[in-house]
């Protein structure tokens, strides 16, 4: 799947997103349910981190581990706007 990174930027800006992607390594799946939304962050996400569509790294706040992870383009399986999953996007 080729992901479209500035769809990706413009849903994480304005709430949550899921993205599902394969960790470097032991390739275990991972769904991680993030934002760069100051407000969903509960104000953790004062400054964004500069990022651009070509970036082949993304940085996001994981609400699930309440802190920033990244994780690579090019290991996205799939992504979509909320944490159910209800409303694909990707």
């Amino acid at each position: 799947m080729m992901m479209d990174v500035e769809k990706f930027l413009a849903a994480a800006k304005k709430g949550v997103v899921t993205v599902v992607f394969k960790k470097l390594g032991g390739g275990e799946i991972r769904h991680m349910v993030c934002t760069l939304n100051p407000e969903t962050s509960g104000a953790k996400v004062k400054t964004l981190i500069e990022q651009r569509p070509d970036n082949d790294h993304i940085v996001v706040w994981a609400l699930d581990r309440d802190a920033w992870r990244s994780f690579r383009v090019n290991t996205v399986i799939d992504w979509f706007e909320g944490s159910n999953g209800a409303e694909k996007n990707a």
